[in-house]
């Protein structure tokens, strides 16, 4: 069986145009537009590429958009301060610090003292819990894109087997919660998981997380299952390659995300997309 790809990419632009046109509407109806900053502290490479394509998504879709780069030498307290005065900011309703931060910043406060109403990414414990509880309010970006690819392709997922490899708090954790409120049984694994590939080839829906290039062969897939590949690593070459061996893969597979131009894209979308709920959030309740 041929893998059909699930092109992220294209999904993204076509869910950002509709964004467009929503932020033309909510502008018309209310005087302002949302609002979305992000904050960038040191000069990881990473980073600097995934802040920029936030800002250009978020400029053309109408937003208003700020992106603040910090040295290196930015101090835990001063970041707290810039984060306490954007709590504050009506013009705002999103706000994004990027990860990771340098080790002298300690993560876990960042996220702590964001507003949950502007917490874009998801990662504040009160989401979380939101989440858990079944009542999603803000969620992990990537999860949410994923989530979005499903549906737009019309995979159903009642009932299925899905099976998750990676149990951080970006992706796996949130995934498997995600999964579980559209009635899949979920199997979250992760490197420690003993006889892996055996579990994964029970899978009906396989997300790939693990952050390891090519981990996942065909000898983890079984023929007919739908498998999103989360992965964003370098080979040898240095050229981008995912979590999963994508040319032995999409023999197997009936949907598959390739690398890159499958879930990236889409992690974008939705963090522009929460900014948009938060906004009209703020002029709702």
């Amino acid at each position: 069986m041929s893998g059909k790809l699930i092109d992220g990419r294209a999904l993204a632009q076509k869910k950002q145009a509709e964004l467009a046109d929503k932020v033309v509407q909510f502008k018309s109806e209310h005087g302002f537009v949302p609002g979305l900053v992000v904050i960038l502290v040191g000069d990881d490479p990473a980073s600097q590429v995934y802040v920029r394509n936030k800002e250009r998504a978020a400029l053309a879709a109408g937003f208003r958009s700020e992106t603040l780069r910090l040295s290196d030498a930015t101090s835990e307290e001063e970041l707290l301060e810039l984060i306490a005065k954007y709590n504050q900011d009506p013009a705002y309703h999103g706000i994004l610090v990027q990860l990771p931060l340098p080790h002298h910043i300690n993560d876990k406060r960042v996220i702590l003292a964001i507003d949950p109403h502007k917490d874009v990414d998801g990662f504040h414990p009160m989401n979380t819990g939101h989440l858990w509880s079944g009542r999603p309010l803000m969620v992990p970006c990537t999860p949410a894109g994923i989530m979005e690819m499903l549906r737009e392709y019309e995979v159903d997922l009642e009932g299925k087997t899905a099976v998750i490899v990676g149990r951080s708090n970006i992706v796996g954790k949130p995934m498997a919660q995600l999964l579980l409120g559209k009635n899949a049984t979920v199997t979250l694994t992760h490197s420690r998981t003993r006889h892996l590939a055996a579990v994964c080839k029970q899978a009906d829906i396989l997300i790939v997380a693990i952050g390891q290039g090519h981990f996942v062969t065909k000898d983890f897939v079984k023929e007919g299952a739908v498998v999103i590949d989360v992965g964003m690593n370098r080979d040898d070459d240095g050229k981008l390659i995912g979590d999963v061996k994508f040319d032995e893969v999409v023999e197997l597979a009936s949907l598959i995300t390739p690398v890159p131009g499958g879930v990236g894209p889409m992690t974008i979308t939705m963090l522009l997309e929460q900014t948009y709920q938060a906004a009209l959030r703020s002029v709702t309740l």
